[in-house]
């Protein structure tokens, strides 16, 4: 079992691997930008974190431009976001 933090770190690598794809449009790639750069506030606790990351995701989880492989990404991402406890 990883540790929120693990957890954040991993969802910050796929946010990253999804900002530098150049097939994904570009709003859908700024969207992922906002998102990791929401991940890496220390200000807020880990659970704020990613619930307001989770938020962000779902603005673009139902965009028709979104191709098949990223709307895969960004489920498992919202998954994992999902573990974390919000104390």
């Amino acid at each position: 079992m990883s540790t929120p933090e693990q957890t954040i770190h991993n969802c910050i690598q796929m946010l990253s691997a999804i900002i530098d794809d150049g097939t994904i449009p570009r709003n859908i790639r700024r969207v992922a930008d906002e998102t990791r750069t929401l991940l890496q506030n220390p200000d807020n606790d880990q659970g704020m974190r990613a619930a307001e990351a989770i938020s962000k995701i779902d603005e673009i989880s139902s965009d028709p431009n979104m191709p098949v492989h990223a709307r895969t990404r960004i489920w498992e991402l919202v998954s994992q976001l999902e573990t974390i406890p919000l104390d």
